[in-house]
């Protein structure tokens, strides 16, 4: 990267959700993060002083909405209106995990839809754009009335196992609805795809796992969005051990990786599980089987295509 970004306009930020990933976005850019600072009232209320001028530039504020998702969703609203006081011309928001995203429908009565209800805080508060990696719901775009430009994390999580030149393998989605992620890094490694059908017969029943596609001798690399408790990863793994595959790798854009799952994901079949940085993970977390990998120079890119009005589309090809 050049030593500088010549454009003094843009001024990219960092609250408390994400410090490093934002630190190594700024240094991709070749820019210094933004003066900011972020302190609590000892009632826990939060107050955000920005130490520089922003008059007319175009802001990015790098804050992904993971745990505490309530306390990062508070500083990154109140962040915007600071930013729209002190007369932003743009506010980007650049949010790599995006909270409540599992929240997208009415599954029952009287549910909320709270991935809406966060696109309507954001918007209210004076939010530009956003810019967000591997929603796990694409539609939620549409909860918006702002630009989105919605990245991918599967060519970054492609490139690592291509460099690693298995002889045979299988593309596994653990359910029918990651079927798109999973044809997508398939096409990428030249590889086909086989599907976890998971059923449970009977409330308070074991799930009985029926795998469709050849998955037989074959090293399977099991891909979704979030792994949260790692409940439905570590059996698809074990699933696809017992129904012969020779080894399980898994991988995914966020590591929520909560409650039991470092514990699962240790017991398990799992040799390898490959993540990114979109959400920081904890010394614990970082057991010798997770491997992290960095979505700062598609993120970098994506602002500086935003920054200079370039097609953000080229990123994906």
């Amino acid at each position: 990267m050049a030593s500088g970004y010549k454009d003094s306009s843009l001024k990219v930020f960092s609250l408390n959700s994400n410090p490093e990933l934002a630190e190594e976005i700024a240094d991709n850019i070749g820019t210094e993060l933004g003066k900011c600072t972020v302190t609590s009232f000892s009632d826990g209320e939060i107050q955000i002083n920005i130490d520089e001028s922003i008059r007319g530039c175009d802001v990015y504020v790098v804050q992904s909405t993971c745990a505490p998702v309530n306390q990062h969703i508070m500083e990154l609203l109140i962040m915007i209106d600071a930013l729209k006081r002190a007369s932003a011309k743009t506010i980007n928001i650049v949010m790599p995990y995006y909270g409540y995203a599992r929240q997208d429908r009415k599954a029952r009565a009287r549910e909320p839809i709270t991935a809406k209800l966060m696109a309507n805080l954001l918007e209210t508060a004076g939010a530009s754009r956003v810019i967000m990696l591997d929603l796990h719901a694409p539609q939620i775009q549409g909860f918006f009335d702002v630009p989105i430009d919605h990245l991918v994390g599967v060519p970054i999580l492609s490139d690592y196992f291509e460099k690693k030149s298995f002889e045979d393998i299988v593309i596994v989605s653990p359910d029918h609805g990651g079927v798109t992620r999973a044809r997508k890094m398939a096409d990428r490694l030249e590889a086909p795809i086989a599907i976890i059908d998971k059923r449970r017969p009977l409330p308070n029943v074991a799930e009985v796992m029926n795998i469709v596609g050849n998955i037989e001798g074959k090293t399977a690399i099991i891909i979704d969005d979030i792994i949260d408790t790692a409940g439905t990863i570590t059996l698809a793994a074990n699933a696809l051990v017992e129904n012969g595959a020779n080894e399980v790798y898994a991988c995914c854009t966020h590591p929520v990786l909560s409650g039991p799952a470092m514990e699962r994901i240790e017991n398990s079949m799992i040799k390898e599980l490959v993540v990114t940085n979109t959400i920081p993970l904890s010394d614990d977390k970082l057991i010798d089987k997770v491997t992290p990998l960095s979505v700062a120079p598609l993120i970098s890119e994506a602002i500086i295509r935003v920054h200079e009005r370039q097609s953000i589309s080229m990123l994906f090809d």
